[in-house]
């Protein structure tokens, strides 16, 4: 009887951190002091980071893979818990925000990610995106005093729901063309019966690309980002600028580039011009704001089209370019978002982009650090952010789409523009106002490993694009 139980090894990491997570929600109310809820989040990360690392296998009948594909997005996902849980804990209680509550759906969220990354099946990669989705929402809206948190959180939670609806039906379409839910008997059942001038299948794989340009905010299914990035807590927006649309590339890789390989032609068509569409819009619509939280949306809009070249590619090269992208974002953008959270103030909310004129000048440190990410998101040697851009150009340009390629660069030299007035205003605009900076031992502790990971693979990134070569070995026929 127990050897016919599916075998749990494969789920160790997700298991630990549901575990943790619950635990924290039942107990919040009577832990008075608040650090326990940091100092288990940061151990829990680190734990379930070795696990991932420890544990391999299939489990529920081969529809869940603890795979090295998994692998290197786990370490993405659990990076980035590791980061926010460092950044969030002054700002949270400044603003009085629930740590456990907060750490707990953290948690939930990242498993949901965990879940997309390793699924073999497209009801499970449902579950997982429902699971970091609802998460996502409630943390967007935990600051439900204030108008522009409920306004962010109601249009994520609505056009989620629409996102949702699309890859439902998507799934639906590809199920009654070869009636299996299974990624890869998905893509054997196509090939054998040589769908691929189907029309059905041609729909399937639209929808596939609304529904995934939702959850990465490719435009013109961007319209919920700017808000929900405003509206949400800072150490919130951090998290979910990374988090979430890491987990979506990596269900596009699978779905795209296993399940749908024989519509290949069909879905790069419909990519194609959603890349650049959202390359130059986030780049422009970047250059006119001023909440320097609305122009790192637009600046992430813009990554988004960026890192969806190495998809559009459909090679090997071009997922591992895409996956070293994101693995760099995280440290870049995460640490941005934490000087903007190091200037919140309980009257300040440090969030106008002239907040930060003359900051070289009052506090030179600080200044310094958030002009290295500032030049890193720009893409500027010898950041992280240029190695990032230059891998999945190149994979781009060696799979053909060097007019695309041309684009991207061009986007590039107008999106450095929004980067660079903040650092005018930094370093060549006199103060107007004394800004009052505490560095406490978690945020310093964040901002010294984000600016080393930047710097770092900025210069050696080697082991890093080796490593995600490695984890696409055997993931793509």
């Amino acid at each position: 009887m127990w050897s016919s139980l599916p075998s749990f090894v494969a789920v160790y990491p997700e298991t630990l951190l549901v575990v943790v997570a619950s635990v924290m929600a039942l107990v919040d109310r009577w832990i008075t002091r608040k650090a326990v809820f940091t100092w288990a989040t940061i151990v829990t990360a680190l734990l379930a980071l070795a696990l991932v690392f420890l544990t391999q296998g299939t489990t529920f009948g081969h529809a869940y893979a603890a795979d090295q594909y998994g692998v290197f997005f786990k370490t993405i996902f659990l990076l980035v818990l590791f980061l926010v849980a460092l950044l969030a804990p002054g700002y949270n209680q400044l603003l009085g925000i629930n740590f456990g509550e907060f750490y707990a759906l953290l948690m939930y969220a990242v498993t949901g990610m965990m879940l997309m990354a390793s699924t073999r099946d497209l009801i499970l990669l449902y579950l997982g995106l429902e699971l970091m989705s609802l998460s996502v929402y409630v943390l967007v809206g935990l600051l439900y005093a204030e108008l522009r948190s409920l306004e962010g959180a109601m249009k994520y939670f609505l056009l989620g729901s629409f996102a949702s609806a699309f890859l439902l039906l998507a799934m639906a379409f590809l199920y009654g063309l070869t009636g299996t839910t299974n990624i890869e008997a998905i893509a054997k059942a196509l090939l054998a019966a040589n769908l691929s001038a189907n029309k059905a299948l041609f729909l399937s794989a639209a929808l596939f690309v609304v529904a995934f340009a939702f959850k990465v905010a490719l435009v013109p299914f961007h319209m919920w980002s700017p808000d929900a990035y405003e509206g949400a807590p800072t150490s919130v927006t951090a998290f979910m600028s990374v988090g979430p649309k890491a987990a979506g590339f990596a269900a596009m890789g699978r779905v795209f580039l296993i399940a749908l390989a024989a519509a290949k032609t069909e879905w790069t068509q419909l990519l194609v011009p959603l890349a650049v569409l959202t390359m130059f819009t986030g780049a422009v619509l970047a250059v006119v704001q001023t909440n320097i939280k609305r122009l790192l949306a637009y600046s992430s809009i813009t990554h988004a089209g960026y890192a969806v070249l190495g998809i559009i590619a459909g090679t090997k090269e071009g997922m591992a370019a895409t996956m070293l992208y994101l693995f760099l974002y995280a440290f870049m953008n995460i640490g941005a978002f934490s000087v903007i959270v190091l200037m919140r103030r309980r009257n300040f909310l440090g969030e106008n982009i002239f907040d930060y004129q003359g900051l070289s000048k009052t506090h030179p440190t600080v200044a310094l650090l958030l002009l290295i990410f500032l030049f890193s998101l720009t893409g500027i040697p010898p950041t992280a952010g240029f190695i990032g851009k230059f891998f999945v150009f190149r994979a781009a340009f060696e799979a053909g789409h060097t007019a695309l390629v041309i684009l991207a660069v061009l986007a590039s030299a107008i999106a450095a523009y929004p980067y660079l007035r903040i650092v005018m205003l930094m370093y060549m605009k006199p103060p107007e106002k004394e800004v009052e900076i505490s560095l406490n031992p978690y945020i310093f502790a964040g901002l010294m490993f984000a600016v080393t990971g930047v710097l770092l693979f900025g210069v050696y990134p080697g082991p890093v694009i080796d490593f995600a070569r490695a984890c696409c070995t055997g993931f793509l026929p």
